[in-house]
């Protein structure tokens, strides 16, 4: 009964996923998944487009460090990134400053200066990058969708141990207490209840990153919907375009029903 619940549910997700908007959704390749393409000024400015590759800052930093810390918007284009702002240390300038990370331009002894820029302004360059998704995926912990890495898999294992303090960025925080897990109920008939990982959103996220924003802070004081998750509302922020899509269903609905 549970099996056909999801398999129901499932091909629900898909149609609506796919017709929701009048065209079919194309999912990324697993290389592509989580990346941003930042264009604000760019084209404007005769300049190639960013490619932000999520999959490797995720691998390095947590969530919160970025997004709440140094100030990244959630959604893409709303941060108006700007190249005198990333010049002047903030946003992508935080890191990529030639110390913690490559900065726009390099000082070599050989070649003199040398220009970095398509290492962002890479949409629809042949640029062979020094990181290669290939790679790094071969030593991950595989899932089925997304980009294929289980995250949280990694992290437990340690393989991935993720930075979520910069000095002179970050404000000095106590370690936060553990976060109890809590289920969800689901509100199509036989469907497994959902199994929330406070815990891990809590160390990877911090509170900031999801609450009030996007979710009130007492539970259950706001319904929500799974056609607004397919939308890209509450868990819908993260899941589907950084985190694993919500085409796999089972990775939430876990909750046994009895």
């Amino acid at each position: 009964m549970i099996r056909t619940a999801l398999f129901i549910f499932l091909s629900l997700l898909i149609t609506s996923q796919a017709f929701a908007f009048g065209e079919k959704v194309r999912r990324p390749k697993a290389r592509d998944f989580g990346n941003v393409v930042i264009n604000n000024y760019s084209e404007e400015n005769k300049e190639f487009a960013v490619v932000f590759p999520h999959w490797l800052h995720r691998a390095k930093y947590s969530c919160r460090l970025c997004h709440v810390d140094i100030g990244f918007a959630m959604r893409t284009g709303d941060t108006d990134i700007t190249e005198q702002d990333n010049n002047a240390g903030l946003f992508c300038g935080t890191c990529h400053n030639n110390e913690i990370a490559f900065g726009s331009v390099v000082n070599s002894k050989l070649h003199g200066k040398i220009n970095q820029c398509d290492r962002c302004h890479s949409q629809g360059q042949n640029v062979t990058f020094k990181n290669s998704f290939r790679e790094f995926r071969k030593t991950m912990p595989r899932e089925r969708f997304g980009n294929g890495i289980d995250w949280m898999t990694a992290e437990d294992q340690g393989k991935i141990k993720l930075v979520d303090f910069l000095e002179g960025v970050s404000f000095p925080r106590k370690e936060m207490e553990r976060q109890a897990d809590f289920k969800l109920e689901a509100t199509v008939e036989q469907m497994p209840k959902i199994i929330f990982s406070h815990e891990k959103h809590a160390k990877w996220n911090g509170c900031e990153t999801c609450h009030p924003e996007i979710f009130p802070v007492k539970k259950g004081s706001q319904p929500y919907t799974m056609q607004q998750i397919f939308t890209g509302q509450y868990c819908g922020a993260c899941h589907d375009k950084v985190a694993f899509p919500n085409i796999d269903c089972q990775r939430c609905h876990v909750d046994s029903v009895h």
